[in-house]
């Protein structure tokens, strides 16, 4: 419904500690994964639509290879 979130939003809706949510969120950002800007006493977290799209690409060349992959060498 929301195009960011900050982490009480997430600690509201998952069973993890704020603690934990906050590591994993560090880690997100870290990776690239995830984009965080500091709005007040928070940061509004949002999704990297780079890193999405580069994700989406990975695998698509993943399974494009998996296809032309001969399906009689193994029998």
């Amino acid at each position: 419904k929301h195009k960011t979130c900050i982490c009480k939003n997430i600690v509201d809706e998952l069973p993890l500690s704020q603690a934990t949510i906050s590591q994993h969120l560090k880690e997100l950002k870290n990776a690239g994964l995830i984009k965080g800007t500091i709005e007040g006493n928070s940061i509004c977290y949002c999704l990297s639509a780079n890193a999405f799209q580069e994700l989406t690409n990975y695998y698509q060349n993943i399974l494009h290879s998996i296809q032309k992959i001969d399906s009689t060498c193994c029998p």
